[in-house]
């Protein structure tokens, strides 16, 4: 009987289209030595939804401060402050990326990279923004999964 419960529950969960991906709170996330081993969430991450997320002016907005070659074509205005990210596939783990998107300033503390996963911490907040992340926990792994795909 509880077998045929849980079945039900997950059944009617996804047929209307309830998210059954668990995601680690903002709060749990440990940096350990500029990484973060485990993903945000159970559900993998898409390069194509990635890509989607880093370049939406009202997302992740990577391009405003990130250039990247091959998207120079169909994408304008690359910035030139953040690093540029041809070939930066080969060069981070996942580990490393999740940690750099979720709280860039734990190895650089003067960057003027956004934290795209915390809710605390800041300064002069918004009233509609407190307790809010940037991004989600799903877009954090969709971004990791498109930035692994960047390789010379």
């Amino acid at each position: 009987m509880k077998l045929y419960i849980a079945y039900f529950a997950l059944v009617s969960a996804t047929l209307a289209g309830g998210a059954m991906a668990a995601e680690v709170a903002p709060e749990d996330v440990k940096i350990v030595d500029g990484a973060i081993e485990q993903p945000l969430t159970d559900t993998a991450g898409d390069p194509e939804r990635g890509l989607e997320t880093f370049t939406a002016r009202k997302a992740g907005n990577c391009l405003a401060c990130h250039y990247v070659e091959s998207l120079q074509e169909k994408y304008q205005f690359h910035g030139e402050v953040g690093t540029p990210l041809d070939g930066i596939g080969e060069a981070y783990t996942a580990a490393e990326f999740r940690a750099k998107l979720v709280n860039p300033k734990t190895e650089l503390p003067d960057t003027i990279m956004p934290a795209f996963y915390r809710t605390t911490g800041f300064n002069r907040t918004a009233g509609k923004f407190e307790g809010k992340t940037i991004l989600t926990a799903q877009q954090i792994e969709d971004v990791i999964a498109y930035l692994m795909t960047l390789k010379d």
